[in-house]
């Protein structure tokens, strides 16, 4: 375990200053929570259908999906009654997980599958070539790296937070606009 911050333990930086990627994956964290999302990507609607396609329990899909309305990553539809039935749609919140999808697409076809054995591939319709998703900056266009990223306080960040952040770039030896 890491103890180099363990002076500091006493400030709960989850719960005073929450990191968004902890936020999302306490959200989507889950294996069955991503793979619902990406199936929705590809066009899944309702409740037979993420079933039918990955093999989940009833009882488990009926909680992940539960838990993705209640989170506003999906909203539910009515599309028949007596008996009433659900269709399950992104939300504009749920639409903008398809980049962190296509990064995580992108990382398993390059370390976890032999190079030329992809088993999905994304084609873009536009132009019909194959996708290779790249993170540029929203304002000059160039590569974002982490070499090229500078870590600095929110407008919500508490001055305990900025101080710890603080502690913790400078421990790593990056460059930092703290």
């Amino acid at each position: 375990m890491d103890t180099r911050y363990s002076s500091r333990m006493t400030f709960d930086f989850q719960r005073e200053a929450p990191c968004p990627i902890s936020q999302l994956l306490e959200l989507v964290g889950d294996r069955w929570s991503l793979l619902i999302i990406r199936d929705a990507f590809y066009g899944v609607r309702r409740f037979d259908g993420f079933q039918k396609h990955l093999g989940i329990s009833k009882k488990v899909l009926t909680m992940r999906l539960n838990m993705l309305v209640q989170a506003e990553i999906f909203k539910k539809e009515l599309y028949q009654q007596q008996p009433d039935r659900y269709e399950y749609r992104l939300t504009s919140k749920g639409r903008e997980l398809f980049p962190v999808l296509l990064t995580m697409m992108r990382w398993g076809n390059r370390w976890l599958t032999p190079a030329g054995q992809e088993t999905v591939q994304l084609l873009h319709a536009s132009c019909g070539e194959k996708i290779e998703p790249k993170l540029v900056c929203s304002h000059c266009e160039q590569p974002v790296t982490p070499a090229r990223v500078q870590a600095m306080p929110g407008p919500g960040a508490s001055r305990e937070a900025v101080q710890l952040l603080r502690q913790i770039v400078s421990k790593s030896g990056k460059k930092s606009v703290l």
